[in-house]
């Protein structure tokens, strides 16, 4: 399987991601604070909802730290590690100061990292030099600041094509269309994270669903 590009679900809603889960096309599950508050998920249980995860198929797991210092985001990271194997994890941490701070050091202690809320190319850029796993703009949140979005991650992804060594992605997220998606797919983006109603939507044609009807139809009809 090609490996070359990583689509997430950007979900922390258990039902939403078993209706998409198990699926070769899905590398794995993101989801941040805001997302398990929206689902009612304690901080106690997320560890058990990544891992019911992996068990539906996913291949990587993102959560978030909670802690805005760099010890915090450290003991974070370990409490959050510490339930899974090697590389299932990926820890998010904000592209602050002390988030860049703390990221590196998990890197040096062969974690994968996505670097989350990039809002400007430089920090693309920095997340790329320490060898992250992924760096997450925010693409809607972009357009809604007044910036276009999509020439702004434009720039980012070219930074980021600039040291291939690092093997860092773009993990595009707040996608809201199936038009934002092929846009950028059309920037060469590593990763993009989707909400769950977006998968039906590029899965489920309805063209190809409807010809599918007229193919089963067909061969229901054809003679023994």
């Amino acid at each position: 399987m090609n490996e070359d590009f990583h689509l997430y679900l950007d979900s922390a809603d258990l039902a939403e991601l078993q209706a998409c889960l198990p699926h070769p096309v899905v590398h794995g599950v993101t989801t941040n604070p805001t997302l398990l508050r929206r689902a009612g998920v304690g901080r106690a249980e997320v560890p058990a909802l990544l891992k019911r995860c992996i068990d539906l198929g996913a291949r990587q797991v993102q959560a978030q730290v909670s802690s805005s210092e760099v010890d915090g985001m450290l003991e974070d990271a370990r409490l959050l590690l510490s339930h899974f194997d090697p590389g299932q994890l990926v820890v998010k941490i904000p592209a602050t100061r002390q988030g860049l701070d703390a990221g590196a050091a998990l890197i040096a202690q062969g974690v994968p990292v996505t670097w989350t809320a990039v809002y400007a190319p430089e920090q693309a850029h920095f997340a790329a030099q320490l060898g992250a796993a992924y760096a997450a703009p925010y693409l809607g949140r972009l357009d809604d600041s007044g910036v276009d979005g999509l020439a702004l991650i434009a720039q980012m992804q070219l930074l980021v094509a600039q040291r291939p060594s690092s093997g860092t992605r773009l993990l595009v997220a707040s996608i809201r269309s199936r038009e934002a998606y092929l846009s950028l797919l059309a920037l060469g983006v590593g990763a993009i994270t989707i909400p769950p109603r977006l998968f039906a939507e590029l899965l489920d044609h309805p063209a190809t669903l409807a010809a599918e009807r007229g193919f089963l139809a067909d061969a229901q009809a054809l003679p023994d």
